[in-house]
């Protein structure tokens, strides 16, 4: 299977899994239809599944013009049955669905939002992350608790280190100066900086991230990591209210 990545909008991506030998694919979070349609003529694919990480507008946008031009059919959270437009297959927590022939593992980490999941392709080694977990950074909590993120990035962390992370937004560059700003001594940190600042001004994506790097320099996975919390000063804070004090400082950013 290959992955092909997809920008939409402002900083959105959206991505297709085409199987090469049947030219089926199916498109993760599309966030307007335009850019799909394109892509997916010039390469004569069938797109036969339009899968949903959670009901946002930039991820849900594309659904249904989609769905009438291709037949396809969404494929959605059971818990956001009523937001995702036009969903048609409802899938459940620790769902395996079949696509091509490769298993997908579909996981609830609420969060960002109440109902939003996860998409871990596990012959590809890959892992669509949505709003939940981006490259250096994570999603903004507009329904779930701290508590339910904590878990949430916990369930992703525990996936393969080689995971490839495919996320839902380019917000790489300045979810790295914020980890700068608070890891300060990190020349690893500085390194990904210059290397994913070249590239994005070769207008490269910073996608896919490696869940191995991303364990070791994302900050907003340190909040059981002692030896960092002592390292800026919060080592007094137990995981759920390091992993807000931080949130709320990049919030403010």
């Amino acid at each position: 299977m290959d992955i092909h990545i997809i920008p939409c909008l402002k900083d959105n991506y959206a991505y297709i899994v085409e199987n090469k030998k049947t030219k089926n694919a199916c498109v993760i979070d599309p966030s307007e239809s335009d850019p799909v349609i394109n892509f997916l003529k010039t390469n004569k694919l069938n797109l036969r599944y339009i899968l949903n990480t959670h009901h946002h507008a930039d991820h849900v946008g594309g659904n249904l013009e989609l769905k009438k031009k291709f037949n396809s059919q969404i494929l959605g959270f059971e818990k956001d049955k009523n937001r995702i437009p036009g969903i048609d297959i409802l899938l459940n927590d620790k769902q395996i669905w079949n696509f091509e022939g490769s298993d997908v593992l579909v996981e609830h980490v609420p969060g960002h939002t109440s109902a939003h999941i996860f998409y871990y392709f596990k012959n590809e080694e890959s892992v669509f992350t949505g709003d939940t977990l981006f490259s250096f950074g994570c999603g903004r909590l507009f329904e779930g608790s701290y508590l339910e993120m904590v878990n949430s990035l916990k369930k992703i962390r525990s996936l393969p280190l080689k995971t490839k992370i495919f996320c839902g937004h380019e917000y790489t560059i300045n979810n790295l100066k914020f980890c700068m700003e608070l890891d300060k001594n990190n020349s690893e940190l500085k390194e990904k900086y210059n290397e994913i600042s070249s590239n994005i001004k070769n207008k490269l994506p910073s996608v896919p991230c490696i869940l191995d790097d991303e364990i070791r320099l994302n900050i907003f996975l340190k909040f059981d990591d002692l030896n960092f919390k002592k390292r800026i000063g919060l080592e007094d804070l137990n995981e759920v209210d390091f992993f807000k004090k931080i949130r709320d400082l990049k919030d403010n950013f």
